[in-house]
């Protein structure tokens, strides 16, 4: 089904009426139960709350704690800070129950549940379950929510991010007066075909913040102020063709020279921009598809990412018949930094165990996404974790057959905020020197909320390393690489163990993931990338930043999209292709000419350039190009 302007259309009023359906919900559960007033920022005591059972008062706790954490983030204290970090937990709630809703929708659209959502309290599994069950869950509300909160709990392995209801953003659930007419707004019959669509999550989250949202926040101020407001304020999907197209030339174009052109890409990829008479020279050896790495550097949705998992898709079906044809060894793992890495056929038994274990592969070798909205994140996980349920239904793998999917490597960019108090707790259980690192690497990372990928991590390791450690050499060494990797280990396995003894204190739990998804972004950085595709945000950078990014991005720094290619640019192998679709205004514009002279045509050389015009992003009133541009030597 087309996501045409009418389609979208609809599916963006389904998202602003359930959000304003749970936003309202979600509030008055904070003020009337927890004791927590979004409206004017005042916390009741706990001991005020006598009304609330044993488990919403345990909910009230956690609450607080949440909100102390998101405080300790703050630039400012007091009541105005407090009715901001409310405000922005109510919205989290509201977010992730949609999600939560939407996932399960789209899973039983795809065969992957029973009916659970589709027609709410008749939904075929909740029947089953009541029988079971009986009276003994309560009224059918309170039964029904329990049968939700259990599917959750079923997929908080595979997604934690979106289903793990102990998440700071899925603690709270609607009560029955709020999730009838929600339940009635998914089932809708106009936009039920839109679960069976990949795309659908997506615009989900495109939908969630208004245009009229974007709006105030850019007459309040002309440069983002902080993190959220960078992420609202450049949220534009990119639409289907343009993805296809960059996809194709980027991605695309290396398997189709590194086979000498004899793939199936060329007829199956329909952007694909080859000269009739084309016919490149085949690699010595072909890349083995478990070394190649894609980054979508500000991800949102990961629509970049579905679209290159169906090409992932072909890449390895092609990769086996060539190793079959050309015996174990023709593929290269070195290129890529795996050269431990056994061919295909001794690493599977057949042809179907390869095939059955390629979904799980692509996420977690090939596919690499970060962004600043942990949100972001939560979706795209789902949908590619929805995809690789897809290709495993194509072929027929039965669900008690599908291999569980790791962790992947698509990562929020944060950081834990500074409560000194629960840094010194983490620090007490390592050795000096890790005590050490760890408290510099939490210095280093505190911009990323704000920057990202465009933090350069990676050039301030080797320092960091040697200030610690005492290792010598030039930039990163192998030794250097040893060190840190060791050291890291041994944090995230502190950290892990620090969240499980603080679980009384909810907000200790908080501060260590925070910081391994901050240990996460540090590997990201640390990976080379053949390709990486990007619709990035565009004009000013978040104010906090500006220093940051006129000290480490001179040639970059008058716009944010430029910053961006040029990072990704730094991030890849030579001969890696970067596709991106961005304002057209860095073309032609003077205060652009260093970005263009010393990065476009000095670290990259562009392949494809095509001026879209006006209109190409949804309501983003900007002159969009699409281009793709090679990692010079």
């Amino acid at each position: 089904m087309a996501f045409d302007q009418t389609t979208r259309g609809r599916l963006q009023r389904f998202v602003s009426e359930a959000r304003a359906l749970l936003t309202s919900e979600f509030a008055e559960q904070f003020q009337q139960d927890y004791g927590l007033d979004p409206q004017s920022g005042s916390v009741a005591e706990l001991a005020s709350l006598a009304h609330l059972d044993d488990r919403r008062l345990e909910t009230a706790r956690v609450l607080r704690e949440i909100l102390d954490h998101y405080l300790a983030a703050e630039a400012g204290r007091g009541s105005e800070a407090t009715k901001a970090v409310l405000e922005r937990m109510v919205r989290e709630q509201a977010f992730t129950a949609l999600n939560r809703l939407a996932a399960l929708r789209m899973m039983e659209a795809r065969g992957l549940v029973l009916e659970c959502v589709g027609n709410g309290y008749q939904s075929r599994a909740f029947q089953l379950y009541q029988r079971v069950a009986s009276t003994a869950l309560g009224e059918t509300g309170d039964a029904y929510r329990i049968f939700l909160l259990s599917l959750c709990d079923v997929y908080s392995g595979d997604l934690p991010l979106l289903f793990d209801r102990h998440f700071p953003n899925g603690r709270l659930f609607p009560r029955e007066p709020a999730l009838l007419p929600l339940l009635g707004l998914i089932n809708a019959a106009d936009i039920e075909p839109l679960w069976a669509e990949d795309e659908t999550i997506g615009w989900i989250y495109q939908y969630f913040n208004s245009r009229e949202e974007r709006r105030a926040m850019r007459e309040a101020s002309q440069a983002p102020r902080n993190s959220r407001e960078l992420a609202v304020r450049n949220q534009f999907f990119t639409p289907r063709y343009v993805v296809e197209f960059l996809v194709d030339n980027t991605l695309g174009r290396l398997w189709f020279n590194w086979t000498g052109g004899q793939t199936g890409l060329r007829d199956r990829c329909q952007y694909l921009l080859v000269k009739p008479d084309e016919a490149p020279e085949p690699t010595r050896r072909l890349r083995d598809p478990r070394t190649i790495k894609l980054l979508d550097p500000a991800c949102g949705s990961m629509h970049f990412g579905l679209y290159a998992f169906d090409l992932f898709l072909e890449i390895y079906r092609e990769a086996w018949v060539w190793e079959q044809s050309h015996g174990p060894g023709c593929l290269d793992a070195e290129t890529g930094g795996s050269a431990d890495l056994k061919p295909l056929c001794q690493t599977y038994a057949d042809e179907d165990a390869f095939q059955r274990d390629v979904p799980r592969l692509i996420i977690e070798q090939n596919i690499y996404g970060v962004d600043i909205d942990p949100r972001a994140a939560q979706i795209a996980s789902l949908a590619l974790w929805l995809r690789a349920q897809r290709a495993w239904h194509a072929t027929g793998v039965k669900a008690p057959d599908r291999p569980a999917i790791g962790r992947g490597h698509v990562v929020a960019a944060v950081a834990p905020p500074a409560e000194v108090t629960l840094r010194e707790g983490v620090m007490e259980t390592l050795d000096p020197r890790d005590a050490a690192l760890f408290e510099r690497t939490l210095f280093l990372l505190r911009d990323l909320p704000e920057l990202g990928v465009l933090l350069e991590v990676e050039k301030e390791l080797p320092s960091l390393i040697r200030a610690v450690f005492g290792t010598r050499g030039g930039l990163f060494q192998a030794e250097d690489i040893a060190q840190w990797q060791r050291a890291e280990m041994r944090l995230q396995e502190a950290l892990m163990s620090f969240a499980q003894a603080a679980r009384s204190t909810y907000q200790g739990r908080l501060f260590a993931e925070d910081a391994i998804q901050g240990l996460r972004v540090v590997d990201l950085c640390r990976t080379v990338f053949d390709v990486a595709l990007m619709n990035p945000p565009f004009g000013a950078a978040a104010s906090s930043t500006k220093p940051y990014i006129t000290k480490s991005y001179p040639n970059s720094k008058n716009d944010i999209l430029c910053v961006f290619v040029e990072r990704a640019l730094q991030m890849m192998r030579e001969g890696g292709r970067l596709g991106a679709i961005t304002s057209r205004t860095c073309f032609f514009t003077s205060s652009y000419e260093d970005w263009r002279r010393k990065i476009l045509l000095e670290v990259g050389e562009p392949q494809i350039i095509v001026d879209l015009g006006l209109g190409v992003m949804d309501d983003a009133m900007v002159e969009a190009a699409a281009y793709v541009v090679e990692r010079a030597a």
